[in-house]
């Protein structure tokens, strides 16, 4: 009744008293909570808006909403679609320094893109190299233009996924984790697409080193750290002269010039304290009052170092790796005692060198013995390009090796060292996980055929989630022919009925520019891999269609960077993406 009345008055030009203001006010207060409230952003009352968010922020709710983030998640993905496959094109990023990046890894043409949507952050974090997702997001665009909500969208995403693993692992073919001829063809189909292509010892070479590093279990797995391989680069030569040292490469050089520059039958302390006079933590005055009482104190001092380094001439160690400073005077003692030495050691150099030479590190030079030494055929000195380097190799066994990337430039040596990232990545995941998928869209395309024949049996509107989910799989042959400047659609054609035909491996031959049997061929990819790859897509395209409300706080007045601290400037409570 009230509000009937107050309706009436407004669209009257009645003038409510203010008595009567204040008791509607408590009644629709009353009448608000008695009904719930439903969330409104701002209310108009007496022509007075109650403003509830920050000026200047944007929101955009419902259908927009989903629209936009599609649209956002779609323009990431499709960014790089046309680097996939070995005919796929290269990307050129430029930053804001100027500082240019030429390379289709697609990891590398993310991290680069500075992207503020955030539903296309999203993106970023989720999908890496694979295209799938972009192909789920279309489909889903689609039924949301037919009025399917999104939940049950995401529940048919769900379900297609779950079965979609279900038959990968079906068609997965086992091998053998330490089949040399097998690891290296799937390295070598990982570097297709990018420089190294031509060149098969790279691909040896990463199998040689993640074989090198694998340790096994107790339940007769592998366990792999990628960590335990260090890439250093160095431009100059050509990239055939990239090597794998079993063993660690610092990027330093000994430190002092009376130092031998080469140790054979190495036995190396590492050491994590400074070979230094240990400075006072509070201050100190000393009152000196004649020079015998300086002379004193400098031979006291002299006298400190000379004495850590017979300690470590004493545990019977010829080289002498330190993570923290050496000072001159012991520097000098040293060389005396012909002992090579190497300051300011990277830390996770000086973990790599425990795991390659079998040394303890050493925080008290007091504690040193024969037993904490490490072992190394050989440590030396080379000249690599400008710049002096110690090479530690030849120990026994090392569970930490070292691959010199080197190349014309720097931007060669830089995408080299990505491309054998990656080949490295995948050699791992077939060591960790023996199992192995054709190549080329092929396990996409058999994995689609019996999502088809599988989204017949559900009932509800989960079914059409499901058909749209094998369609969206098929992304990336469809990607991967259009880069070769095929016909997709005479790709698909020859695909979809090949499968039929119970031919499993067939997928796009963008050599032959047709459908082929890619088992055959050696193009052979990791399980583990496409595992993920359905995983990621299937959660990025879920996480993004549940989105139905986008609220944007207005970016700060000053320039973008990380976020100010109190007193530091900048409209208090400011965000941006």
């Amino acid at each position: 009744m009230v509000l009937e009345l107050l309706e009436i008055s407004i669209a009257s030009g009645f003038k409510v008293p203010p008595v009567a203001k204040i008791y509607i006010a408590r009644v629709l207060s009353r009448w608000n909570r008695k009904r719930g409230a439903r969330g409104r952003m701002s209310a108009e009352l007496t022509g007075q808006q109650v403003i509830i968010l920050k000026e200047g922020t944007s929101r955009s709710r419902g259908r927009d909403a989903q629209k936009a983030n599609i649209i956002a998640a779609k323009v990431i993905a499709e960014s790089i679609k046309s680097s996939l496959g070995p005919k796929g094109m290269d990307k050129m990023l430029v930053d804001g320094f100027g500082d240019v990046t030429i390379t289709n890894d697609g990891a590398t043409i993310l991290e680069e893109m500075e992207v503020q949507h955030p539903a296309a952050k999203m993106m970023v974090e989720v999908a890496k190299t694979q295209d799938d997702e972009v192909g789920l997001l279309k489909r889903a665009e689609d039924l949301l233009d037919q009025d399917l909500h999104p939940t049950v969208i995401v529940d048919g995403y769900r379900i297609a996924s779950a079965k979609a693993l279900e038959i990968l692992d079906d068609i997965a073919i086992k091998v053998d984790p330490t089949d040399k001829a097998m690891l290296k063809r799937i390295a070598t189909v990982s570097l297709a697409s990018k420089l190294l292509a031509e060149y098969e010892q790279i691909a040896e070479l990463a199998v040689n080193a993640v074989l090198q590093v694998a340790e096994k279990t107790e339940e007769g797995g592998y366990r792999i750290d990628i960590d335990d391989i260090k890439m250093e680069k160095k431009p100059g030569e050509s990239l055939l002269d990239t090597v794998l040292i079993k063993g660690i490469v610092l990027d330093k050089e000994v430190v002092h010039p009376g130092m031998p520059k080469r140790i054979a039958d190495a036995k190396i302390a590492l050491v994590d304290s400074p070979l230094e006079v240990e400075k006072t933590e509070f201050d100190a005055k000393i009152n000196i009052e004649n020079p015998e009482q300086m002379k004193s104190f400098l031979d006291e001092e002299e006298k400190m170092l000379k004495d850590m380094v017979e300690k470590v001439a004493a545990a019977g160690a010829n080289v002498l790796l330190c993570e923290k400073g050496i000072d001159d005077v012991a520097q000098h003692y040293l060389a005396k005692k012909g002992i090579l030495a190497v300051r300011r050691v990277k830390q996770s150099d000086i973990e790599k060198l425990v795991k390659a030479t079998g040394a303890k590190i050493m925080s008290n030079l007091d504690d040193l013995k024969a037993s904490d030494l490490g072992k190394a055929a050989i440590v030396e000195e080379r000249k690599i390009g400008d710049d002096k380097m110690t090479f530690v190799e030849g120990a026994k066994n090392p569970k930490a090796v070292t691959i010199l990337v080197r190349g014309g430039s720097e931007r060669l040596v830089d995408e080299a060292e990505r491309s054998i990232h990656d080949a490295l990545c995948v050699v791992r995941d077939v060591v960790r996980d023996p199992r192995i998928v054709g190549g080329g869209g092929a396990p996409e395309a058999e994995i689609a055929k019996q999502l088809r024949a599988f989204a017949q049996k559900q009932e509800g509107k989960e079914q059409l989630a499901v058909l749209a989910f094998a369609n969206g799989l098929e992304a990336v042959p469809v990607a991967l022919a259009e880069n070769a400047g095929l016909d997709p659609i005479d790709i698909m054609v020859q695909l979809r009925a090949a499968h039929e035909k119970g031919q499993t491996w067939y997928g796009v031959d963008v050599f032959e520019g047709k459908a082929a049997d890619l088992k055959e061929k050696g193009v052979l990819e990791p399980h583990g891999v496409k595992m993920q790859v359905i995983k990621s897509a299937s959660e990025a395209a879920g996480m993004i269609l549940k989105i139905d409300d986008v609220i944007a706080s207005s970016r700060s007045k000053d320039s973008p960077g990380p976020p100010k601290h109190d007193g530091e400037g900048g409209e208090e409570g400011a965000s941006e993406y």
